[in-house]
């Protein structure tokens, strides 16, 4: 976990998705912090960056919203080469596909070349989501059931912070223990590589599920920088080419994503066995 007393962490790149700002939910204050804390070279911002969904429901915009947005203008301002590409959430802004404003790009999907040469394929990852694609009122539906699991979510850890207990993720916990939904998050895993591998890709980079992670998947280097919701991470390329997940700020977060993922590594044998 980085340090923010230290001086910027300069990094070659840095990627950031499913921040759903016009949440109450998106951890602005994290993010902001994360934000002033790094630099890079180049910012990938992997979808669901504005929550339209939630703010066509209830409007929801503090201070803290317009300075993540401010200082996202300012590193590009200062020569950070920033790529938005827009998910589900934030879809209104594919109507602003391949242009720039400045040196921000609004794209689809784009390929970072890495350090070493390699080739990765980064997109948001909703168009590998059935539901997404063929049942759009279904997946309002679950996101809705995800903003009241949230809701609980909070009121469970007040009763946790009281009896001095760690950060505990209800709705990650539920995503991770239900069998239907580790099949789905190896589905979706399992077609973002097909997809890099169809593109000559050594690797993909995508967001969307908010379940972080750095594995090899059939020789294709899948990576998946999580969410500003929960995990609070971030995937970063240093300068030597290499790639890490940093988990930002929350007490107790990592040792949780620990255990998620402990779970989901469990669960997922069962799946494949079962």
């Amino acid at each position: 976990m980085l340090n923010t007393k230290t001086a910027a962490r300069h990094y070659r790149a840095i990627f950031i998705s499913d921040m759903h700002l016009g949440t109450k939910r998106a951890q602005t204050s994290a993010l902001l912090d994360f934000l002033r804390a790094t630099e890079s070279d180049q910012l990938y911002l992997v979808g669901d960056f504005i929550d339209n969904w939630s703010l066509r429901k209830n409007w929801y915009w503090d201070q803290l919203h317009n300075d993540v947005i401010q200082k996202l203008l300012r590193k590009a301002r200062k020569g950070t080469k920033l790529v938005y590409i827009p998910g589900n959430h934030d879809e209104n802004f594919r109507n602003f596909l391949n242009l720039r404003f400045g040196r921000v790009a609004v794209l689809e999907e784009a390929v970072h070349v890495t350090a070493t040469g390699k080739r990765y394929l980064v997109l948001h990852g909703d168009k590998f989501d059935g539901v997404v694609r063929f049942a759009p009122w279904l997946a309002r539906l679950g996101d809705t059931a995800y903003e009241v699991s949230m809701e609980l979510n909070g009121a469970v850890n007040r009763v946790r912070r009281f009896l001095r207990l760690p950060y505990w993720s209800l709705s990650a916990y539920l995503k991770n223990r239900v069998k239907r939904a580790v099949e789905f998050v190896s589905r979706f895993e399992d077609a973002v590589v097909r997809e890099a591998r169809q593109r000559r890709c050594e690797g993909v980079i995508c967001g969307h599920i908010h379940t972080p992670a750095d594995r090899m998947i059939d020789g294709i280097h899948y990576l998946n920088d999580g969410d500003w919701v929960e995990s609070c991470t971030a995937l970063v390329e240093h300068q030597d080419g290499r790639f890490e997940i940093v988990t930002w700020n929350a007490k107790g977060i990592q040792q949780e994503m620990d255990i998620i993922h402990a779970y989901t590594d469990r669960d997922r044998r069962l799946v494949t066995t079962g």
